[in-house]
């Protein structure tokens, strides 16, 4: 469910603080920041931050279309580690099978051959 249009944006205000402060002193250094639900607003373009995920600080640097999103779409928590091993064996032994014994995908189109002509009798 959507915030409310009249409220505006959530951003933590010790997060729009740090951002303040740090545009104000020229200070390249990323802001960290466990807020993920803070939405990103025009202010914090062009602005490094580190965005925790739960067990490591992701940088990221806020730029235009990013604006309107919230931080925690671009540090993801979940690391997708691939299929079970029984998945990949099963994935291999059906590409096997589709395969002919030298190894070279048929085409659908050519996979009736043409009639030879009879040869004439003497």
């Amino acid at each position: 469910m959507s915030r409310s249009v009249w409220k505006g944006p959530f951003v933590d205000p010790s997060l729009l603080k740090k951002v303040e402060k740090m545009k104000a002193d020229n200070k390249p250094a990323p802001i960290k920041t466990w807020s993920r639900k803070s939405t990103i607003i025009p202010e914090f373009v062009g602005v490094s931050f580190l965005i925790y995920n739960g067990k490591k600080f992701i940088p990221i640097k806020i730029s235009e279309e990013m604006v309107g999103h919230k931080l925690g779409e671009f540090s993801p928590t979940r690391q997708f580690s691939g299929h079970t091993p029984a998945d990949k064996k099963a994935a291999q032994t059906e590409a096997a099978a589709t395969l002919p014994s030298d190894g070279k995908a048929k085409s659908p189109t050519a996979t009736a051959t043409p009639a030879k002509p009879k040869e004439a009798s003497k």
